[in-house]
């Protein structure tokens, strides 16, 4: 098999190898071409040291220099370069205390993650797989390289990030590497909340976001993630519920914005719909009460759930954007829209329109993860609400305050003064255009704030 790298990468390759060192492409970009997939990056291992490298090409950057990276930059494109080189003793289940370099390119690859991690590649020799990485690729298995056990514990985030590979390259992960993780589990204790963050977001917009259920199952959740396997343990006695408030919350995450939903959504926002879908039944444990009807109710969840997700996603260091959006949604997942006109104005003016799409995906995974005997009624109601809103956006009808055609200025220029009052006017005056939309006019709205002016003095 040959691969086809970028000409730029073999021109790093080639002018290293001229120079009398070895040079190879490594780790991911190898496994990912293997299964056809375009590469994110593009790493390249050579037994040439920092300075050699830097003496080689014109233009560098010590980006970790001290770890054996330098970062060749060609025209407007740049390349990791890193030295051939061995981890010292590991103090923290994360960091080697020391790094050194080795002229060794099997002493560089036995020091790495999982066999599939674990190839280099140029075209003059063509693969180098010392460790039966793809073998593992052929039959779909996350391995790590020699012993799991102490893999794990140079660095406890290759326990999560063997589920997240195993979810996004639908593999199984072998027996024993599996034990491993069992064992090794309570190392993730050791990991940052950022690190944490970023390999459950790689995992939850993989095509396998069910991967979930195994993080629960080895114990992973109850240290990442506690507030998750309490949904585990919840049952939902209520016709409208066939699984478990955590087995729900599974099917929802694998529904929102699936494969036949990328196109409609840009990462980001993938990121927040599933995010959305893991947290939006979090604190259904902890409002559970019988009804007299005999069936679960989770009274207040929403609200209770929105602040709850909020500590949590600040506790994993998430960005303000995402934060917000994922909270929002929450806090709204269960609102019940009036299928009228005028119903789905007021849905968007509370809702805010940038997240009424969001929200109509929301409901459409959440109702999917429900029983199949209660949900035609409901995805019918929630194609009728998406039309009517639809129409809405079409006809560029009101739903908020800047899209009224009047402001503060023309108010204060009809003789308001700046203050409260002049905000009350602005939403009786939104709320009016609501109802009815036509009536979103200028000179109409000024006569209608000078009545109620009128009124108030």
């Amino acid at each position: 098999m040959k691969l086809r790298i970028p000409h730029k990468v073999n021109d790093i390759i080639n002018e290293l190898t001229q120079q009398g060192f070895e040079a190879y492409v490594v780790g991911g970009c190898v496994r990912d071409m293997v299964l056809g997939r375009e590469p994110e990056d593009w790493d390249i291992t050579t037994s040439a040291t920092p300075f050699e490298v830097k003496k080689i090409f014109r233009r560098t950057v010590d980006t970790g220099i001290q770890h054996g990276t330098v970062t060749v930059l060609l025209d407007k494109d740049h390349y990791e370069v890193t030295t051939y080189r061995l981890d010292g003793e590991y103090e923290d289940n994360r960091h080697p205390k020391e790094v050194s370099f080795t002229s060794s390119l099997a002493e560089d690859l036995k020091r790495r993650d999982f066999t599939i991690n674990a190839m280099a590649y140029n075209e003059q020799e063509g693969f180098i797989d010392l460790f039966g990485g793809m073998e593992d690729l052929k039959k779909g298995l996350i391995r790590c390289v020699g012993s799991a056990k102490e893999r794990f514990d140079e660095d406890a985030l290759r326990i999560l990030r063997a589920v997240r590979f195993s979810a996004q390259l639908g593999f199984t992960i072998e027996q024993e590497t599996m034990e491993a993780v069992k064992a090794k589990v309570t190392h993730l204790n050791n990991i940052s909340a950022e690190r944490i963050r970023v390999e459950l977001t790689k995992l939850l917009i993989s095509n396998h976001p069910e991967r979930l259920k195994a993080l629960y199952e080895v114990g992973i959740t109850g240290i990442i993630l506690p507030e998750f396997n309490a949904t585990m343990m919840t049952e939902q006695k209520n016709i409208h519920h066939i699984y478990s408030v955590g087995e729900h919350t599974i099917r929802a995450v694998t529904e929102v914005a699936g494969r036949l939903e990328e196109n409609r959504f840009t990462t980001k926002e993938r990121t927040i719909l599933r995010w959305t879908m893991l947290l939006h039944d979090i604190e259904k444990p902890n409002t559970i009460t019988l009804g007299e009807d005999g069936q679960n109710h989770f009274y207040g969840h929403q609200e209770k759930g929105a602040l709850t997700a909020k500590n949590i996603l600040r506790r994993l260091k998430f960005d303000n954007e995402t934060l917000d959006a994922v909270v929002h949604l929450i806090r709204w997942h269960d609102y019940r829209f009036i299928l009228t006109h005028a119903g789905m104005r007021k849905a968007a003016s509370k809702i805010g329109k940038e997240y009424m799409e969001l929200l109509f995906e929301v409901n459409r995974a959440d109702t999917s993860a429900k029983n199949p005997e209660f949900t035609s009624e409901k995805f019918e109601r929630l194609a009728a609400a998406r039309k009517l809103y639809q129409e809405i956006v079409a006809k560029g009808e009101c739903v908020s305050l800047k899209e009224l055609h009047i402001n503060g200025k023309d108010l204060i220029a009809a003789g308001l003064k700046p203050g409260r009052e002049l905000g009350d006017i602005l939403n009786q005056l939104l709320a009016v255009v609501l109802e009815e939309p036509q009536l979103n006019d200028k000179e109409i709205l000024l006569n209608l704030a000078h009545n109620m002016i009128k009124d108030l003095k």
